[in-house]
């Protein structure tokens, strides 16, 4: 039987908003319910490193960008509807 896969999470940010911090609240949640053990998680901030945002092409912050396993996934927001973002990572058919 083959390991479970893991999940390569960046997300990205604009400094400390409010947003950004209840983006990772909630990325932290919901993969504590759905991928425990399964995941690393990178947080970027683009005011630290603006030069990042190219090579994922982020247009909008927050953005999270699955890694891993391919292909690439992007998800846009404050990722607070745990349905969409279970969706976007591939953990639940539409």
């Amino acid at each position: 039987m083959s390991s479970p896969e893991k999940f390569e999470l960046r997300l990205y940010v604009a400094g400390q908003t409010a947003k950004s911090v209840l983006a990772l609240k909630n990325l932290k949640r919901i993969c504590e319910e759905h991928l425990k053990g399964q995941y690393s998680i990178e947080v970027i901030d683009l005011l630290i490193d603006p030069q990042l945002a190219e090579g994922d092409q982020i247009l909008a912050i927050p953005t999270l960008v699955r890694k891993l396993p391919e292909p690439v996934r992007t998800i846009i927001g404050d990722l607070s509807n745990t349905d969409r973002v279970l969706i976007g990572l591939d953990l639940r058919p539409l």
